[in-house]
C-alpha cells in the first residue's frame, strides 16, 4: 500500500522566513515540502529557483518536492540536483519530445522523477512514462490551472486520479490545487496518496490539525479500498 504523504506548498508560506516556515511545517507533521518553481513562460507567474532551494537545503534535511512549471525542464536538472532537490516533477506538456532523456538525467542526479499534467491534458498522455523501462515514480494531477495559489478545487479531475489508481495500484499519485478539509475526501476516495495543500494549511489557526486531518483522510480511504 502506498504511503500517505502530506506536502504543504511553500508558495503559501512567508518567503521572508522560509527556513523557519519549513521547520514549522515539519514540526506540524508534514512529510514533504512542496516547492513550486515557475519561469514566467510556461505559467505567467515567476517564483523561486535553484538558489533558493540551495539556501533552504542548508537549513533542512526534509524531502524537497519540486514541481517545475517551466518551458525547458532539462535546463533545471543540473542546477536543482546540485541545489539539493529531492523530487523533480516536470510537466508533460513541456516535455513531450524529450521526456526519456529528462527522466534519465533526473535519476542520474539522485532525484525522484515525477510528471505533472494540467487540467486540460488527458491522463493517457502519462502512460508511456509509466509503462517504459525508465519509468517515472510519481504523477501529479493538477486540480487547478497551474501558476497561482488560492484557486478553487476542480472535482472533475478526480476521474484522472481514479483511472490512474486502478491502473497503477502502487504509484505515488499527488494532487495539487484547492486541497483542504472540504475537498480532501474527493481526492483520497479517488486514490490520491500525496496531498499538496497551501492556503488551507498556512492559513489555518492550527496547521498541525489540518495536516492530521488530511493524513487521516488518505488512511481512511485506503482502509475502505
Amino acid at each position: 500500500m502506498v504511503k500517505a504523504i502530506i506536502a504543504p506548498s511553500m508558495l503559501s508560506s512567508d518567503f521572508a522566513n522560509l527556513a523557519s516556515e519549513a521547520e514549522r511545517m515539519l514540526n506540524c507533521g508534514a512529510d514533504w515540502l512542496h516547492m513550486d518553481i515557475m519561469d514566467g513562460h510556461f505559467v505567467p507567474n515567476l517564483t523561486l529557483g535553484a538558489p533558493i532551494i540551495e539556501s533552504l537545503r542548508k537549513h533542512t534535511k526534509a524531502y524537497l518536492d519540486c514541481h517545475l512549471m517551466v518551458t525547458n525542464p532539462l535546463d533545471y536538472v543540473e542546477p536543482l540536483g546540485k541545489a539539493g532537490a529531492s523530487g523533480f516533477t516536470f510537466h508533460i506538456e513541456a516535455s513531450r519530445d524529450n521526456w526519456q532523456e529528462l527522466v534519465q538525467r533526473i535519476k542520474s542526479k539522485g532525484m525522484k522523477p515525477g510528471v505533472s499534467l494540467k487540467p486540460g491534458t488527458p491522463i493517457e498522455e502519462v502512460y508511456p512514462l509509466l509503462d517504459g523501462e525508465n519509468a517515472i515514480e510519481l504523477v501529479l494531477v493538477m486540480t487547478v490551472e497551474p501558476g497561482f495559489g488560492g484557486q478553487k478545487f476542480m472535482p472533475e479531475m478526480m476521474d484522472k486520479v481514479h483511472t490512474l489508481r486502478k491502473k497503477y495500484p502502487s504509484l505515488d499519485i499527488e494532487v495539487d490545487g484547492g486541497l483542504g478539509p472540504s475537498t480532501i475526501e474527493a481526492a483520497t476516495s479517488a486514490g490520491a496518496n500525496c496531498i499538496v495543500a497551501g492556503s488551507s494549511v498556512f492559513g489555518a489557526p492550527d496547521p498541525a490539525q489540518v495536516i492530521t486531518l488530511l493524513r487521516g483522510s488518505v488512511e481512511e480511504a485506503q482502509k475502505r479500498s
